[in-house]
């Protein structure tokens, strides 16, 4: 690095250096079935009163088995299970090869299963009964989606920049049922145009005074995966879904394990989450919120008899149990990967999601800070302001947005010749475009640090200059 350089980086270093000010909320870590390396009790708390902000996400960091040669940062894709929860998961699945049978008073009972979730609901501001442990984000909407009660004629209001989680099972209830799906084109930061919270709102709430009662539901991405523009998902709950008696299910699997999450807080009617993300947990894992046992629902759908169906369930007839136990049992389930899922949870509680939550933002402003001082003639995709920002940063330092092989070159090449790994991600900035534009993702965690996010850029004008 020439002297000029190093002054350069340093420089940015000093204005770009951010420290988390964010306090932590704690909570114990009770026992479960089988032994924990989790206990730590007030391990984190000790840590972070006698540590620097520094040390303490050093120490943070080095709870991962991430390989060293290369620098991760594709969470958006799949996340890494700390060491003490992969051992434990590790230990969990020998117990259940050792002893099947003997697991069956134990994995295989309810009580065990309302036990994890008792530890990990008030975690994301919900009652112990609204959550279900799923699959995976996936798994969570089509639970609902495909469990709703729909006829035709009704209108779901959607964006256009949803995961095939949502619009597979759209397209499956418009062939089945004559549903309506309106696909609301939100605003796409383009590096040059300024929106806002308002923007969003403005847009679903024209939409509901356009279609009136024939809107059954509202559902959209909290973060897109596409560009990591976070949506105001309060505001659209609380000034334009509730007002008008429409349910809400938000598509959050970019937010668990992100963001600090209270369902209730939010009014959202249904929230389907990923565990393999952000939370770290193992794949197949997801989290599932039903807000008091879709009892809103029934309000909202009057006219309906039977307004949710539980269509992914071994206990779909048997309505005395509750909506948790009918959603959440399925025949024979991995426990393991569940209770993995929960210790990620309770590991995130006792660090502090709000504290989490601080770094992640911080470290992704960084990233679009420098991303911006090194490609200022980039195409820049995602938001860089606190109310619709997210983990996940998107851009193309390319004139050609059209360009996947390009774009797809740079990322491979920017692995093979620097170990950064990120990815490509392809989206419309307008529905009505024909082509589809294409962007770098990148994203920012937990196990980052300043240092990750300065030679990431480093590492990207060195692959662009020999493109």
């Amino acid at each position: 690095m020439s002297e000029q350089e190093t002054k350069k980086e340093t420089s940015l270093e000093r204005r770009f250096f951010l420290k988390s000010t964010a306090g932590i909320a704690l909570t114990g870590l009770g026992t479960t079935v089988f032994s924990s390396e989790l206990q730590a009790g007030t391990h984190w708390q000790k840590l972070n009163n006698k540590s620097s902000d520094k040390h303490f996400w050093k120490k943070v960091k080095k709870e991962f088995r991430l390989d060293k040669k290369t620098t991760y940062m594709n969470i958006g894709t799949t996340g890494s299970m700390p060491k003490s929860v992969l051992k434990d998961y590790d230990k969990n699945n020998y117990i259940v090869a050792k002893n099947p049978w003997d697991m069956q008073g134990k994995f295989g009972q309810w009580p065990y299963v309302s036990e994890m979730i008792s530890k990990i609901a008030p975690g994301f501001g919900a009652l112990p009964n609204e959550i279900i442990l799923s699959r995976n984000t996936t798994d969570g909407m089509c639970s609902i989606l495909n469990g709703l009660h729909f006829e035709a004629g009704d209108v779901i209001l959607t964006t256009h920049h949803e995961h095939v989680a949502a619009s597979s099972p759209f397209h499956v209830i418009t062939q089945r049922y004559g549903v309506e799906v309106v696909y609301l084109d939100i605003p796409v930061y383009t590096g040059s145009n300024e929106i806002s919270e308002q923007d969003f709102v403005d847009i679903f709430a024209n939409a509901v005074a356009d279609y009136g009662s024939r809107i059954r539901l509202i559902t959209f991405s909290h973060i897109t995966y596409k560009t990591g523009t976070a949506l105001p998902a309060k505001r659209i709950c609380q000034e334009v879904a509730i007002p008008n008696n429409i349910p809400t299910l938000i598509d959050g699997a970019h937010t668990v394990g992100m963001f600090n999450l209270d369902f209730h807080d939010i009014g959202c009617d249904f929230y389907a989450g990923s565990g393999h993300k952000w939370q770290c947990g193992p794949g197949a894992t997801g989290i599932l919120f039903v807000l008091n046992n879709a009892n809103r629902l029934d309000q909202y759908w009057s006219d309906r008899e039977n307004p949710l169906w539980f269509i992914n369930s071994s206990l779909g007839h048997a309505d005395y149990l509750g909506t948790q136990l009918q959603l959440q049992y399925i025949g024979n389930d991995n426990y393991p990967a569940k209770q993995a899922l929960c210790d990620t949870c309770e590991l995130w509680d006792e660090i502090g999601r709000q504290k989490i939550e601080t770094r992640i933002l911080q470290l992704s402003k960084l990233c679009k800070d420098l991303l911006l001082e090194a490609f200022p003639n980039a195409h820049f995709y995602a938001p860089n302001i606190s109310e619709l920002s997210s983990g996940l940063s998107t851009f193309n330092p390319y004139d050609d947005q059209h360009d996947l092989p390009i774009l797809t070159a740079f990322r491979d090449k920017l692995r093979e010749n620097t170990g950064f790994i990120i990815r490509t991600t392809d989206f419309k900035v307008h529905s009505s475009d024909v082509n589809d534009s294409h962007a770098l993702r990148i994203s920012t965690h937990l196990f980052h640090d300043e240092k990750d996010v300065f030679e990431l850029v480093n590492a990207m004008q060195q692959i662009y200059q020999t493109i």
